[in-house]
C-alpha cells in the first residue's frame, strides 16, 4: 500500500464517512488546524523532557487526535463508535492547569511569549489551539459533543499557557511581561 492516492489531485477530500469535499471546505480547513495544534504539541513534546510536561502532552496529542476525528466526521454520519473528548478530559486539563499554575509566580500581567525553547514551543502551540478553536466555532454546530470539543480547546489553550509559564519556572528563567512603552533598543 503506497500512501499516495491522488484523489486529492484537483482539491478535493474525503471526510470520514466518504463525503468528497473541496480542501477549502470549513470542516476541513477546522481539522487541518488541529492536526496543526497536534503537530506543536508533538514539537513542544520533542524539547520536554521526562516528567509531568511531557506526561500531559502526550495525552493531550491522543486528544486532539479524537478531537479531529470527531470534526472529520459530519454530525449525520456519527454513531456511537465515533470517538470524542469527555467532560472528564476538561477536568484533567483544568487540574493539570491549576498544578502547573501553583509552581509559577503570580501572574502580574500580559506575558511575552518566548523565555526558552520550550516555552515557546509551547506558546505557539497554544496560539494554533486558538485558532482550531475560531474555526470549530465557524462550523456553528450546536451539537453537544462539539461543544465539548470547544471547552476542551478553550482549557487546552489555557493549559499550554499555564505549561509554559511552569517550564520557565523550573528552568529558572524570568518571564517577560509585556511593557506598552518599551524604548527601542540602543543600535
Amino acid at each position: 500500500m503506497t500512501i499516495y492516492t491522488k484523489t486529492g489531485d484537483f482539491g478535493e477530500t474525503s471526510l470520514a464517512d466518504g463525503a468528497r469535499v473541496s480542501k477549502a471546505d470549513s470542516r476541513v480547513e477546522a481539522y487541518g488546524a488541529l492536526d496543526e495544534a497536534n503537530c506543536l504539541v508533538g514539537l513542544a513534546l520533542a524539547a520536554a523532557p521526562r516528567g509531568v510536561i511531557a506526561d500531559v502532552l502526550c495525552y493531550v496529542q491522543q486528544r486532539l487526535s479524537n478531537c479531529a476525528s470527531r470534526i472529520a466526521t459530519p454530525s449525520q454520519a456519527r454513531d456511537a463508535h465515533t470517538v470524542d473528548v469527555s467532560e472528564e478530559d476538561v477536568v484533567f486539563l483544568e487540574h493539570a492547569i491549576d498544578v502547573f499554575e501553583e509552581s509559577s509566580a503570580p501572574l502580574r500581567g500580559f506575558v511575552v511569549p518566548g523565555g526558552s525553547e520550550l516555552a515557546a514551543r509551547l506558546h505557539v502551540a497554544r496560539a494554533v489551539v486558538r485558532r482550531a478553536e475560531r474555526r470549530i466555532v465557524s462550523l456553528d454546530s450546536r451539537d453537544a459533543g462539539d461543544l465539548r470539543i470547544l471547552r476542551f480547546l478553550n482549557r487546552l489553550s489555557d493549559l499550554l499557557f499555564s505549561a509554559a509559564r511552569f517550564v520557565l519556572a523550573e528552568e529558572g528563567v524570568d518571564e517577560v511581561g509585556w511593557d506598552p512603552r518599551i524604548a527601542p533598543p540602543e543600535l
